[in-house]
């Protein structure tokens, strides 16, 4: 590993003190260096707050003369909530610049690099950039195409069920991957089901027993609101909520109790099965400000997110239980071998008795 990867590796790390809490900034961790020592860090803590290039420069409490700074997302390069990191850096006397990848807004993209360069300050880009990229996989796509960026999250017997014949499906995993659900939970802007899990499973949705950045929104999709407002999620005060649902004279007549509560109605057309659109209802989420969501079931909802391929990354927790039956994890898929939707494993891990298996949209 080279110095400039060695250090941007921390930057990387640094940046990630910040998940959960810069939605909708990207992650973003710097690091300064003079003469082969370590003089200021800092990360992105929170929007609205100074930004990890202004942070590490304070941090170095004036030893940034002719130093390096290595930053994960090209410096920003106009006036939002914070001025210009551009301007901090050229004024900190910095002469190098290692940046691990160009920011997507259009509003940077480049700019921030010319800036530096037109001060005479000498700027490498793409180290590491791989990594930088995918730790901003939320803000890389939203910034990119307006869309949420789409978590799928699953817990299976090794057989392939989330739940039994009598649809129960508390608890396939074990507590420590439940932790983790959680954990998502507070790091994502919303989390979602279909109405099949909110009739059998009464779910709140919320982040518990972890320390959350947020309370994400919650989200049901329902083709129709044939259900009262008093399961847990429509307890508006311990986070927002919305129902996604086919536009319907019923369904107009229905949402009426519920946005007297406070609860959000949004309306699709219908799918080619009469159901939500599902790629409409997640064009609705974005147009919303939903950069992330974080779907936990149900089969049926996960099946058509697979077959219409609108997932972006899946997280799930493989249970060493055998069933013979139940609730398939992907109810709707019918497929021949040779036709089967082809998955990629990027990541397994052991978490207690289950397994977590990362697999990515490429």
């Amino acid at each position: 590993m080279s110095e400039d990867e060695k250090y941007m590796e921390l930057a990387i790390q640094l940046a990630e003190y910040g998940r959960g809490f810069t939605s909708p900034n990207p992650l973003v961790g710097a690091v300064i260096v003079n003469k082969g020592r370590i003089v200021g860090i800092g990360y992105h803590k929170k929007q609205g707050l100074p930004h990890a290039e202004v942070n590490a420069i304070f941090d170095a409490r004036g030893h940034t003369e002719d130093a390096t700074m290595y930053v994960t997302l090209e410096p920003h390069s106009f006036y939002g909530h914070q001025p210009p990191c551009t301007r901090a850096i050229i004024k900190a006397g910095i002469k190098r610049v290692v940046i691990g990848a160009i920011d997507p807004n259009p509003l940077v993209n480049g700019n921030g690099v010319k800036q530096l360069m037109d001060a005479g300050i000498e700027v490498k880009v793409g180290i590491l950039e791989d990594k930088v990229v995918e730790q901003n996989e939320v803000y890389f796509k939203y910034v990119k195409t307006g869309l949420p960026f789409v978590y799928l999250k699953l817990a299976a017997t090794l057989d392939g069920f989330i739940a039994d014949v009598g649809r129960k499906s508390q608890w396939i995993s074990g507590p420590r991957s439940r932790t983790l659900d959680h954990k998502w939970r507070g790091e994502v802007d919303a989390v979602a089901v279909g109405k099949g899990t909110l009739l059998h499973d009464n779910p709140r949705l919320t982040p518990r027993d972890v320390y959350a950045p947020r309370k994400p929104m919650r989200v049901i999709f329902a083709s129709q609101i044939d259900f009262d407002t008093n399961f847990n999620v429509f307890k508006t005060d311990e986070a927002p909520t919305a129902i996604i649902t086919v536009e319907t004279e019923d369904n107009l007549k229905a949402a009426r109790k519920f946005e007297e509560i406070g609860v959000k109605v949004w309306f699709t057309q219908t799918d080619e099965r009469g159901k939500v659109d599902l790629e409409e209802a997640i064009k609705i989420l974005g147009n919303n400000g939903i950069r992330s969501v974080l779907i936990e079931g149900g089969a049926y909802l996960a099946g058509a997110l697979f077959e219409k391929n609108l997932w972006d990354k899946v997280y799930m927790f493989i249970s060493p239980l055998i069933m013979g039956e139940g609730l398939k994890l992907a109810e709707g898929v019918r497929r021949k071998l040779e036709d089967a939707i082809r998955l990629r494993f990027s990541e397994i891990q052991r978490i207690d008795e289950d397994l977590l298996v990362v697999i990515k949209n490429e």
